[in-house]
């Protein structure tokens, strides 16, 4: 026990992690702390980043994207917390009705793009039509590949347009998934997430692999992806953060706050 880790543990913050467990462990806490404190500053430096869109009437897109219960919406969530709810947008569309079935693909997407000032995240993406779709077979091949041929140059028109546009994709394990899908089913409150596509993810995972990776070689021209290891959730939220601080040209950026060491290495002290 460090003289930091003490003082970091005779923290309100510490205290309370320290009685929100069942069975005491230090190492545990301390863990949860440094989280905490870290996430904190980022989200510090995300409201910098927001007013700084507000004021310039910048527009951004984030995309996250991911296999299922890879933590994308948590990830989200922890980026907007202290966010205007009026200066941001959560995109999660359903599955497309009778008349987005008729549309081009891309529109039921362009009618949510940002307005000046505004940063939207979309919680999966047009990227639907790259993975999920093909392996459940709710597109054709035409359909498909009709996509795969027109994505770049959708892309570079949103960026011409000047609109700041990120990719990111959170990665888990096969076993890790298979975990995450066991808590969701056990968990009362969790089970209205479980659904038909979930039941199918682990029997298609090769599949999912397959198509994954033609998106990853094929749709890098406009925007590249940011690959995020996210078995450990919070690694992942803490990379998330990060990347997104560090590829938006925003004003009075905290740069030593943004390239701090990993959240590996921050737990490790």
């Amino acid at each position: 026990m460090t003289e930091k880790n003490l003082q970091l543990l005779n923290t309100k913050k510490g205290i309370e992690a320290l009685l929100r467990q069942r069975q005491l462990n230090i190492e545990k806490t301390l863990n949860n702390v440094k989280y905490e404190k870290r996430l904190e500053k980022l989200q510090e430096e995300m409201l910098i980043l927001q007013q700084w869109v507000a004021k310039n009437n910048k527009k951004v897109i984030i995309l996250f994207e991911g296999r299922d219960a890879a933590g994308k919406g948590g990830a989200i969530r922890r980026v907007i917390q202290h966010l205007p709810p009026r200066a941001i947008r959560v995109v999660a569309l359903p599955k497309p009705n009778e008349t987005e079935m008729g549309q081009w693909y891309f529109q039921r997407y362009i009618q949510r793009l940002p307005n000046d000032g505004e940063i939207v995240f979309f919680d999966r993406s047009w990227y639907n039509r790259a993975v999920v779709e093909p392996v459940n077979g709710f597109c054709t091949k035409k359909e498909y590949t009709i996509f795969m041929s027109q994505v770049n140059e959708f892309e570079k028109m949103i960026q011409d347009s000047g609109i700041y546009l990120l990719k990111l994709y959170f990665s888990i394990t096969k076993t890790e998934q298979e975990r995450r899908f066991k808590d969701i089913v056990s968990t009362p409150i969790k089970k209205w997430k479980y659904s038909d596509v979930d039941k199918r993810a682990i029997s298609l995972w090769d599949d999912y692999t397959k198509y994954k990776e033609v998106m990853f070689k094929k749709t890098q021209v406009a925007a590249p992806w940011k690959i995020i290891k996210a078995n450990r959730k919070t690694n992942a939220r803490i990379t998330a953060f990060e990347y997104i601080l560090k590829h938006i040209p925003y004003e009075t950026k905290d740069v030593e706050n943004i390239t701090h060491k990993s959240m590996k290495k921050l737990l490790e002290d």
